[in-house]
């Protein structure tokens, strides 16, 4: 569970947010997200929203935050595969994760589920469930990374989502992707990151269909991203130039969110 934990008088001078920003990263929940934040914009992250009510000092920390996301970008390798394990290596079990507690997972129909698609795409007809297993699939066994400094290895089966977008018709050169949740959720991601060969439309974990506590009917697997980019109970995709922001990024967090 994402919490929010930082609190800082209104009024602030720079040298007070630093001493803030290193006790913060200092705590042993956050050192291993530490190592993954480029600058001090990493501090709106940890915090999950606004850190004070001076709007100079957030509009500054938004600013660095942005620069973030510019730099991740920058130095994102689409070739470049993140570590794989075994079976022996697998996290049993599976931890749950999400912004509610497991007795408000959403419970979704997949008899009549499809999955919508829009945007900027030739072919706009929704897609059900039988549809997307038939579909080739892939299997990885990843790590998992969550925001808060833990990590777990899980195998997950589903289709390559390049080779979906392929399949739709989607236009490759669009800037973003939109995801919408049964949960309320909703998340995007860059384009170099969803042809990204590990990134997958997931439908299984471990050999059996996708458990709803892992996000049935589907999820968005990228072990190129942080835990919160990663969309379960996925009910449309959008392929938009428009930048759609996040749950989670719309308050603060960094919209790129790599690993």
């Amino acid at each position: 569970m994402i919490k929010k934990s930082l609190l800082i008088p209104s009024q602030l001078d720079t040298e007070s947010i630093l001493k803030d920003a290193r006790r913060e990263l200092a705590l042993p929940s956050r050192r291993l997200f530490a190592k993954r934040a480029l600058t001090l914009g990493g501090l709106s992250l940890l915090t999950g929203c606004n850190i004070t009510d001076q709007a100079s000092v957030n509009h500054m920390l938004e600013r660095i935050s942005r620069m973030n996301d510019g730099v991740q970008a920058w130095l994102f390798d689409p070739t470049r595969l993140a570590p794989t394990y075994t079976q022996a290596e697998m996290t049993r079990p599976f931890p749950f994760n999400a912004f509610y507690g497991i007795d408000e997972v959403p419970e979704i129909d997949g008899s009549d589920y499809q999955l919508e698609i829009k945007g900027l795409v030739a072919n706009k007809r929704p897609w059900t469930l039988d549809q997307l297993h038939k579909l080739p699939q892939n299997e990885q066994i990843t790590r998992h990374i969550c925001v808060e400094g833990w990590s777990a290895i899980g195998r997950w089966g589903g289709v390559p989502f390049s080779y979906f977008l392929k399949q739709i018709g989607a236009d490759l050169s669009a800037k973003y992707i939109d995801f919408q949740c049964g949960d309320d959720y909703h998340t995007s991601i860059d384009m170099p990151t969803a042809l990204h060969p590990q990134t997958q439309l997931t439908l299984t974990y471990d050999g059996e269909i996708l458990p709803a506590k892992y996000g049935f009917p589907m999820k968005l697997r990228m072990p190129t991203k942080l835990g919160y980019k990663n969309p379960k109970h996925i009910v449309s995709i959008e392929v938009t130039n428009k930048y759609p922001g996040g749950y989670w990024e719309d308050q603060g967090y960094n919209w790129f969110g790599g690993s």
